[in-house]
């Protein structure tokens, strides 16, 4: 075995999006001498990056005040105009902002690209000396003998699917640092084990999620107006006794960003959560604004819905999460962008005052302490009952108790309940108990088909590398998947990874198409026994999101 090659710093962060960005830029402005680099498993900063988005900034005018002004793209279109419908199979009926509290209405936001926003952020880091290194995912975590956080390993290169070496093997690098942090975003694969070595979610409920899928289209100028925002719930999600919703932001250029989510605790085996999405498009009032626009981009990403009750125990000696690693999405608003930076300047505020004072590998327990006195708490709490409000009482009652619960708390009067989640994995129900659901073929103009959008998502794998969608047992997507639930996985996966062939010949077996694999991390959740397990392929493998 090759030896690997080692390289200290005081902070090794995993994962360049918002969180890990804004914790290194952090650490630069309070001590210029820290060492830090950011491993990013995408090709480029922004790659694997996927929002809406609709941003809030509040945590940017904190970290870098004169955003605006140095030429961050984020700063291009403020929302003007913000909607809310109701959708019904043809029609739909506004909300009207009196009925929802003010912190709701997307006051002083922007809408652009998150991906482009993290480029730019990239940028800022550089400079300041924060070495990035795209494209070396990490794929272990190294331990000290007291069992702290001693770094992590870079995957290793040039390795064949039966685990032979290429001729252009190339071993892992080794990263060792004083503390490590983890901004791996939603359902991150070393969080996983990190979560279980520490017993991170002992005091906590489970993490909850939603698939989300997104597409950006030029449209017909005569229907674009920069800055309005639409979202919308109901249709056609009503129909299939699951819940979630649509989103369409006029950003810049002549472009609209749409998109759907689909929480992912839904019961009937048979809903297909892209084809749901392209089902929404063809409502009158979102077909309207498409019809003679071209699509130019698709992307799919899991995203938290747990809220403040799912949030884990943040540190563990030598490391902490930040970011989407521990979930700070606050769901009614469909934002967690500024909360994850917020909770990586944070982390990065109490690493700068343990190395201050000679310390390393050890708990950095005020981080925790911090976050729960800062406005991400104060923000989560008030929103804390809305996700399990819908998932527990449907989406009508459910909106109308959540919009009662955040009333209440934005009154100071507070309902002394918190209500609780079940993991998503455990939802689905008997394939007999519900019937097949018949959805429309795509018409190539408005809705298209799985394997046409993910070629816009410019995805690509090294074809001959270990399969990175490990089984744990691989009876169990026929025993089980098959038997009881018609495979889930060949509908819940929104980039035709997985599907069933053989069964014509009464030889059925599933067969993994991990070169379309977008990372939305879909499977790893949804999976009903957890058989499933996602790891990091070769890195810059997966999408190559533009302006995304």
């Amino acid at each position: 075995m090759s030896e690997r090659e080692s390289m200290p710093y005081d902070v090794v962060i995993v994962g360049g999006g918002p969180a890990g960005l804004s914790a290194a830029i952090r650490l630069k402005q309070i001590n210029p001498e820290t060492t830090v680099c950011i491993l990013e498993k995408g090709s480029e900063i922004g790659a694997h990056i996927l929002s809406g988005a609709v941003f809030d900034p509040k945590a940017i005018d904190e970290l870098l005040p004169e955003w605006k002004e140095q030429g961050c793209p984020m700063a291009e279109v403020p929302v003007t105009e913000n909607h809310h419908w109701v959708l019904s199979r043809g029609g739909h009926m506004a909300i009207p902002h009196l009925l929802t509290p003010g912190w709701m209405h997307n006051k002083g936001t922007y809408t652009g690209s998150l991906g482009n926003l993290c480029r730019w952020l990239g940028t800022q880091a550089e400079n300041l000396g924060v070495e990035i290194f795209p494209g070396f995912p990490a794929a272990e975590i190294l331990y000290n003998d007291d069992g702290s956080v001693k770094g992590v390993a870079t995957g290793d290169m040039g390795v064949a699917r039966d685990g032979s070496h290429k001729p252009d093997y190339m071993p892992g690098m080794e990263l060792h640092a004083k503390y490590t942090l983890f901004a791996e975003g939603a359902r991150g694969h070393l969080t996983k084990q990190l979560k279980s070595k520490y017993d991170l979610e002992r005091d906590c409920q489970p993490q909850v999620y939603g698939i989300g899928m997104k597409e950006l289209w030029d449209i017909d100028p005569a229907n674009h107006k920069p800055g309005k925002v639409i979202h919308t719930q109901g249709w056609p999600l009503s129909e299939s006794e699951s819940w979630g919703g649509g989103f369409l932001y006029h950003q810049a250029n002549g472009q609209v960003a749409l998109g759907f989510v689909v929480a992912l605790d839904y019961t009937n085996p048979h809903v297909f959560p892209f084809e749901e999405f392209q089902r929404w498009k063809q409502h009158p009032e979102i077909r309207k604004i498409l019809e003679g626009g071209k699509r130019v981009s698709y992307g799919a990403r899991a995203i938290n819905e747990g809220g403040w009750q799912s949030v884990p125990k943040l540190a563990f000696p030598g490391g902490a999460l930040i970011g989407c690693s521990a979930g700070f999405v606050n769901v009614p608003r469909i934002k967690g962008s500024h909360t994850a930076m917020k909770s990586g300047m944070l982390a990065a505020e109490s690493i700068s005052a343990a190395l201050a004072s000679g310390r390393g590998h050890d708990e950095l327990a005020d981080y925790q302490a911090n976050l729960n006195e800062s406005w991400i708490a104060t923000e989560l709490k008030m929103v804390k009952n809305a996700q399990p409000a819908v998932a527990k009482y449907g989406e009508t009652y459910g909106t109308v108790f959540a919009g009662i619960d955040m009333w209440m708390r934005t009154l100071k009067i507070g309902l002394p309940i918190e209500m609780k989640h079940h993991a998503d994995n455990e939802s689905l129900v008997r394939k007999d108990l519900y019937q097949p659901i018949n959805y429309p073929k795509p018409d190539g103009v408005i809705s298209f088909d799985r394997l046409s959008s993910v070629f816009l998502s410019n995805t690509n794998h090294e074809e001959d590398q270990p399969c990175h969608l490990q089984l744990k047992d691989p009876e169990v997507p026929i025993t089980v998947n098959l038997a009881l639930y018609d495979a889930p996985e060949t509908r819940y996966c929104p980039a035709g990874v997985y599907e069933i062939v053989g069964k014509d010949e009464g030889q059925p077996r599933l067969q993994i198409n991990a070169q379309n694999c977008v990372h939305c991390k879909t499977c790893d959740i949804k999976d009903p026994t957890q058989n499933i397990n996602w790891v990091t392929p070769e890195g810059g493998g997966g999408p190559n999101y533009p302006n995304m």
